[in-house]
């Protein structure tokens, strides 16, 4: 028996500084049993008879040493939860099948994404529609690495004017049609559409949205304020990559960035890498977005994990200099090579949000928006077992995804 057998079978326990909600327990342990939490919280009160399950395998050292895990100044963190990556470790969703999905997945997996959406880029219906399908037929199935939860579509239904690294070419004005067919075709699997909310038939598509428990995001977007708060109004809810593909904030001309600003309906997410957004204006973000609606993003492209170098972002052509993705112009910004470990410690370090406060916009605040908190994004007994083991340095050192430890 291997050991991530024995981690499937046994009880685990995890000892650290464990966070909880918006706290820290010093000195705390999380115990698992096969894919669930059945404690959180101080060692102290940690029931008796978990300890018993695991000195019942006393005489199986492997098994006692393989579930029992402890490390000095160590926090225990819920898994993150990435809604907004196009791709990884060579890879791009827009060109998915079950291997491409094994390799973004396992690579972000080991980055401490537990669960995330496959995005989608702006691009030809017939594309978008092969991608739906691979996914739907892959999430069919036990899925080996981080979950894929749906698909967030990032487009084509965006603004000409801020296309960003979308191809122009590819633009569509908001087709509730086209919606409806994807939710008939394949329900429950688009979780998130992100569209311009200023353009023709997108009040509409976006109530339809709401409708269906889908996320109606804003993003690529000519809005100005008054037109995102008519969107809010008909059910629009959330921002794509805030500050970026947007019209800015200026104190007579708030934009679509005041609107995200000032309107707590509507969640932001946010690219924590020190390129996209200044850590002032992420300061500003939180505080302002404090009741569950700051969501740490990647926006990952194939990149991410990979040295500089030549690649695409759907199908356009991405030079990565410096860890920076850029279009051939040398100026727009096409993605990111953020991992979700490596912005939750940009939260912390560069923009002086407190380890549960980045624990949250990474986990608990992106679950609240898939509506999955019931089940993940926190560690609470009764919820999956997706847990992240980081040094006292916020270094990672283990994932576990359903109680098995990666």
């Amino acid at each position: 028996m291997n050991s991530d057998e024995m981690n499937g079978d046994l009880t685990q326990l995890l000892y650290g500084q464990v966070v909880i909600g918006d706290h820290m327990i010093e000195k705390g342990v999380v115990a698992i049993e096969g894919q669930s939490i059945v404690y959180a919280g101080a060692e102290d009160d940690l029931p008796a008879d978990l300890i018993a399950a695991v000195v019942e395998n006393q005489g199986d050292r492997a098994a006692v040493g393989a579930n029992i895990v402890r490390l000095e100044g160590g926090y225990l963190l819920p898994g993150f939860i990435d809604i907004h990556v196009h791709g990884g470790n060579g890879e791009d969703f827009m060109d998915t099948d079950p291997q491409v999905l094994d390799t973004i997945t396992s690579f972000h997996g080991s980055q401490g994404t537990t669960a995330m959406l496959a995005t989608t880029m702006t691009a030809p219906k017939d594309r978008i529609d092969r991608v739906l399908s691979e996914v739907h037929a892959y999430m069919a199935q036990p899925m080996p690495y981080a979950q894929l939860e749906g698909v967030h579509l990032e487009g084509p239904f965006i603004s000409p004017n801020w296309p960003g690294a979308q191809n122009p070419e590819h633009i569509q004005p908001p087709n509730l049609a086209w919606a409806q067919e994807w939710e008939q075709r394949y329900p429950g699997l688009v979780r998130q559409l992100t569209l311009a909310p200023e353009r023709e038939g997108a009040l509409e598509l976006i109530a339809w949205l709401r409708s269906h428990n889908i996320t109606a995001a804003l993003g690529h977007t000519d809005a100005t304020y008054e037109e995102v708060e008519r969107a809010a109004a008909a059910g629009l809810n959330h921002a794509v990559h805030t500050f970026n593909a947007m019209t800015p904030l200026h104190h007579r001309k708030p934009g679509a960035a005041g609107a995200v600003l000032a309107d707590p309906r509507i969640e932001a997410e946010v690219i924590a890498d020190g390129i996209h957004v200044h850590p002032a204006a992420v300061s500003l973000l939180a505080n302002l977005k404090r009741e569950h609606n700051l969501i740490l993003i990647t926006d990952a492209m194939s990149a991410t994990g990979l040295e500089d170098g030549h690649y695409t972002l759907g199908d356009l052509p991405v030079i990565v200099q410096g860890g920076v993705a850029r279009l051939e112009d040398g100026v727009t910004l096409a993605g990111s090579t953020l991992t979700m470990i490596e912005g939750f410690r940009y939260l912390v370090r560069h923009v002086g949000l407190t380890i549960p406060q980045a624990s949250q916009a990474a986990s608990l605040n992106p679950a609240k928006s898939l509506n999955i908190a019931h089940r993940t994004g926190s560690l609470a007994a009764g919820k999956q077992a997706d847990v992240l083991l980081l040094d006292a340095d916020l270094m990672l050192q283990s994932v576990w995804i359903k109680g098995k430890r990666r």
